[in-house]
């Protein structure tokens, strides 16, 4: 497996002493590369008696890899390093969010009108009726995003208390990416019941909810039943946000290799949430041939008495043919190899079985299911989940301009129509002339992804009856 380069994740601040005479800072430069980190700012901070006080900032690929970095330069004759500072951990420092007044209360008449007396008559109108709730409180445009820290990004089962700087990071890209106000709530419990229950009774004040990092298969249920019992959309990031992007990474792909979505054969790897929902939205776009494999092998009829219920629906509704086999035995003649499992699961022999033009979508994070540098003389298209390589298949792309369309239409729910109209909204964010081996997947930056998904789902909620304004 190729070795994973350094990210700015891992990226840490040395304050160094540094003797002040020539040649000094380059000795500490050549040993940050030969230790293979990536260094970035370097700023004169003091001189103090005889050494120059520099901070300097260096990128490494892990833990392991910044403390081996700084031990290298504490050996360095006339160098003393006199802190060392986690960028990442300073940045989470006091939480990443915070609330903020929208009008201030800083005369009489503004308290009284803001809160007791005045806030009375409003609070009578919306006993009188609920939907008042939406336009006179912040209703109209919040979030839950609510986790029990099941199944946290690779970390697994970590817990809620453990989950909160992720569902802080989510409230931030809710904010930055659609202006929507969102709260990270994290339940001490991991019983469906009670997951459900919860939810549902702090639902009154959001108009929508985020389900965030709950573990197969529980996660279905818990979607399900809480998309029938509340008025709200309900919706499962780690299952729909990855499916949509998916699709529309697909959509702009198809246009490089000129296949059409009935004629290909598509293999999936991992049988999870994010599995699941991906098969579900290529079927609904109109690929006919999905297989699906988990780490025993191809997903079939014959394997239906020991499986789950999510891959006994896999079973049912995947694999026609009813094949059986390895992964590489799936792979072969496939158009497209989608991971969503774990590090190092497709082996360089699957994408060497492939067809013409193969394409390959390894979305394990950090370390996707193949490097690219293994397959990129073999692969027509790469794309994966991290942004130090092309075609980052992200979530961010989808779930702001998917709830913000939803908030916009007051919609009850949020179907699959709508997942649809989003999938086609992102991909349509590049030009059909601009699409490219390098260029299916518009940058999470480009403001116009928002906007166009949004419009895209609010439309589509209007035509299937679920938008309430």
């Amino acid at each position: 497996m190729s070795e994973i380069q350094p990210s700015v994740s891992y990226s840490f601040t040395m304050r160094l002493y540094i003797e002040n005479k020539p040649g000094m800072l380059a000795r500490v430069l050549n040993v940050i590369a030969e230790q293979k980190g990536d260094p970035g700012a370097v700023d004169v901070v003091k001189v103090e008696g005889k050494y120059k006080v520099r901070d300097i900032t260096v990128s490494a690929r892990d833990a392991e890899h910044s403390k081996a970095i700084t031990s290298a330069i504490k050996k360095i004759d006339g160098i003393k390093v006199r802190n060392v500072s986690d960028r990442v951990f300073l940045l989470h420092l006091g939480g990443k969010i915070k609330i903020e007044n929208k009008v201030p209360v800083d005369t009489r008449d503004a308290l009284s009108m803001a809160y007791t007396p005045g806030v009375a008559r409003v609070c009578e109108a919306i006993a009188e009726d609920k939907e008042k709730a939406h336009t006179l409180t912040i209703k109209q445009n919040s979030v839950a995003v609510v986790s029990d820290g099941s199944a946290v990004l690779g970390l697994g089962n970590i817990g809620p208390e453990a989950a909160m700087p992720v569902m802080e990071g989510k409230a931030m890209l809710f904010k930055e990416f659609a202006d929507i106000d969102a709260y990270p709530i994290c339940l001490d419990t991991q019983e469906t019941e009670d997951i459900i229950k919860a939810v549902k009774w702090m639902a009154p004040g959001f108009g929508g909810i985020n389900l965030e990092d709950f573990s197969a298969p529980r996660c279905f249920e818990i979607e399900e039943r809480l998309k029938k019992e509340l008025d709200i959309p309900v919706f499962h990031d780690d299952q729909h946000g990855t499916a949509i992007v998916t699709l529309a990474a697909t959509i702009n792909a198809l246009k490089v290799v000129n296949k059409k979505m009935s004629d290909l054969r598509i293999v999936i790897v991992g049988a999870g949430a994010a599995g699941v929902a991906i098969t579900r939205i290529l079927l609904e776009a109109g690929v006919d041939e999905i297989l699906c494999s988990d780490s025993t092998g191809i997903i079939s009829k014959g394997r239906l008495p020991d499986l789950n219920d999510s891959k006994k629906w896999l079973a049912e509704n995947t694999n026609s043919k009813n094949e059986n086999g390895s992964l590489i035995d799936a792979c072969t003649n496939a158009d497209i190899l989608i991971g969503v499992s774990g590090p190092g699961t497709i082996p360089k022999k699957a994408v060497e079985a492939m067809g013409r033009d193969p394409i390959v979508f390894a979305m394990a994070n950090p370390t996707p299911e193949i490097m690219p540098e293994e397959i990129q003389d073999i692969a027509r298209i790469i794309a994966t989940g991290r942004s130090d390589y092309p075609n980052q298949i992200n979530n961010v792309l989808a779930f702001p301009g998917i709830f913000r369309g939803a908030l916009d239409a007051r919609a009850t729910d949020i179907n699959e129509e709508m997942k649809q109209a989003a999938a086609q909204a992102i991909a349509n964010c590049i030009d059909k002339n601009d699409v490219s081996e390098e260029y299916i997947i518009p940058s999470v930056f480009n403001k116009q992804v928002v906007r166009q998904v949004a419009k895209a789902v609010k439309a589509a909620a209007k035509e299937t009856g679920v938008a309430r304004k």
